[in-house]
């Protein structure tokens, strides 16, 4: 947002209030199966099942403030429309990913929706730092956290099968 543009609450509180409604939604919908996260086989530097609600409600807000950015910017309306979409691909995908993972056990299918939103959110990023800086740097905590994502969720994947694959 460049300085001489005026801070737009309404936008603002609008951007913010979608990726945690998704967000929510999704948590909502997985809630009563991610209790039995503290049950499954476990990789090293896994956190504890209460930081995820924490670190995902932190990811949603700087999601949203970078969509914010994204929105009023001064960009042609074509380019915010394509990193929008990009935006909105990569939210729907977030949305699915716990509900495959946690309410059904699907963990490699999960693992594939993670990769594809984390490639969709790569491209997001970078068209984001192409029309705001600030948008796109307020992305990389996200990036980070979804690549750290996905190590888990192909480790659970790995060790829900090792027994099986043992007793072969």
């Amino acid at each position: 947002m460049q300085k001489s543009q005026r801070l737009r609450p309404f936008t603002l509180f609008i951007s913010i209030l979608v990726p945690l409604s998704i967000g929510g939604l999704a948590s909502v919908l997985s809630n009563e199966m991610m209790k039995q996260y503290h049950f499954f086989n476990k990789p090293p530097l896994s956190p504890p099942g209460w930081l995820f609600p924490i670190a995902w409600t932190i990811l949603y807000i700087t999601m949203g403030i970078a969509s914010y950015y994204i929105v009023v910017s001064t960009a042609p309306k074509s380019e915010k429309l394509t990193a929008i979409a990009l935006y909105i691909a990569q939210l729907a995908l977030n949305f699915y990913w716990p509900i495959l993972f946690f309410n059904y056990s699907l963990f490699l299918p999960a693992f594939f929706v993670l990769l594809a939103m984390l490639i969709i959110t790569v491209i997001c990023t970078w068209k984001f730092f192409r029309l705001s800086r600030t948008a796109g740097l307020l992305m990389i905590p996200y990036i980070v956290w979804t690549v750290f994502a996905a190590y888990l969720n192909l480790s659970v994947y790995i060790l829900s099968i090792t027994p099986a694959v043992a007793l072969r």
